[in-house]
């Protein structure tokens, strides 16, 4: 897995691009407006591990806001704004971390020439991109439709028009609920600039569906070596897509955070509860804050020998089940016994 190496930029204390982490994103969908609702669940965000969060600003009574939201909160906030160079402006103001923007489309050239000098004497980095819904009308008609070529010539477009008012802090993103249209579209756009990769799959769908298809086309596309920031875009509560996020980079060992459990899919040599027990421990330590693998084994067969990669495990029996540590036995205890002894040995560590 070799990474593509990109431009580095800041939100705030957070890098993306260079040899940064790529970083968790996702977005509230509480109204703005309702500064507690809104505090509240960046708050319950950051916990689960978000690290940028992006926020609508759909008029000036969000813009109005933003600077009491930025003062309670301890993570850089993103205004995605639309059509309106002066919500741009005014969340500037505010004191936001990053823009979320197209160009082309909050007005003129005297108008966009105001954005890119407020953003840059702020150090503001602007998130430019199209998703495959979003191409222009001109771009559809030259390609036939969207493909992963107008995407690219759609961002491209915007960027330009930053790059002649002198702002190259970009952060570009290229999204379609298409798998392998997203992926061909970040490859093509990697061989024409080095701004950094904001990834994903948009609008993936519910948090059943939308997990795996994010998980299909987000892994895609690290195991490529693309990608500086990544936000899963799901139906439902936010944290989910903090936490799918968080378990895609895990997976792929590019980064740590908290306890990874693996677990096997049970056979008829599983001679204990052991599906019940694997959620009981996941839930148990999903609020330990140490960087250790965990296994739950159903079977002396795939207990030690295949989990000897984990810190820490179970291996079930007939009525008993063995905790290992790093591959080596410790003790046998009763059924009954195995998650409280799992957890006292885990705290030992």
């Amino acid at each position: 897995m070799q990474r593509r190496k990109a431009r580095e930029l800041s939100m705030n204390n957070i890098k993306i691009g260079g040899d940064a982490p790529i970083s968790v994103q996702s977005m509230t969908n509480t109204k703005t407006t309702d500064i507690k609702s809104t505090i509240q669940q960046i708050d319950a965000l950051e916990k689960a591990g978000c690290e940028i969060i992006r926020v609508a600003v759909p008029d000036q009574s969000s813009v109005d806001v933003l600077a009491d939201i930025i003062e309670q909160i301890n993570i850089p906030l993103v205004a995605d704004i639309h059509f309106d160079y002066r919500l741009a402006l005014g969340s500037i103001e505010a004191g936001v971390a990053g823009l979320r923007i197209n160009p082309g489309n909050i007005g003129n050239e005297k108008r966009i020439a105001q954005v890119a000098k407020a953003a840059k004497e702020r150090h503001i980095p602007i998130r430019v991109g199209s998703n495959s819904g979003s191409i222009e009308k001109s771009i559809l008609l030259k390609y036939g439709g969207p493909t992963a070529r107008a995407m690219v010539e759609s961002a491209l477009r915007n960027i330009r028009i930053l790059e002649d008012n002198g702002f190259y802090d970009i952060i570009i993103s290229l999204k379609s609920t298409d798998i392998e249209m997203t992926y061909q579209a970040y490859k093509i756009m990697a061989e024409k600039v080095n701004y950094p990769f904001h990834i994903g799959i948009t609008e993936a769908g519910t948090p059943w569906s939308g997990t795996i298809k994010s998980a299909v086309g987000i892994g895609a596309l690290l195991l490529a070596g693309l990608g500086d920031t990544l936000r899963i875009s799901l139906t439902g509560d936010p944290l989910a897509e903090v936490k799918v996020g968080w378990q895609i980079l895990k997976s792929l060992r590019l980064r740590k955070k908290g306890p990874e459990i693996i677990s096997c899919p049970t056979c008829g040599r599983t001679s204990i509860e052991l599906i019940p027990l694997a959620e009981k421990v996941e839930k148990a330590v999903s609020s330990i804050d140490k960087d250790i693998t965990i296994a739950v084994m159903g079977c002396a067969v795939n207990g030690p020998g295949e989990a000897r990669e984990a810190d820490i495990g179970i291996a079930g029996g007939k009525g008993n089940g063995l905790i290992f540590k790093n591959g080596e036995i410790i003790k046998k205890v009763p059924e009954e016994q195995l998650l409280s002894s799992l957890l006292d040995e885990i705290e030992r560590l």
